[in-house]
């Protein structure tokens, strides 16, 4: 899976038999055709695949990124949903 955060989109504009042939092999090997266009474009420019190391890795991964707000809602409480009237009467006083 291509998870860079630098990518582009691009069009290409395939004749038929091309692209019938591009949609068998990517299915045959079991990947997107963008998997498989992407593999292709970086062999034929003699640079390594998305996600392979190689001397001069033009495609470097780059680091995972942190969600600053993961577990900004964590109340550490499981029951929430359960209970979610009784807590509403606690905190507001009067029923919802």
């Amino acid at each position: 899976m291509l998870t860079y955060m630098d990518v582009r989109r691009t069009t290409l504009i395939l004749p038929a038999a091309l692209d019938a042939a591009l949609r068998q092999e990517a299915a045959r090997r079991g990947l997107t055709v963008s998997a498989l266009t992407r593999e292709a474009i970086a062999t034929h420019l003699g640079l390594p695949a998305a996600g392979e190391a190689g001397p001069d890795d033009a495609f470097p991964a780059p680091p995972r990124r942190r969600l600053s707000s993961t577990g900004a809602g964590a109340s550490g409480r499981s029951d929430i949903s359960e209970r979610i009237e009784e807590i509403l009467r606690e905190d507001f006083g009067r029923d919802r």
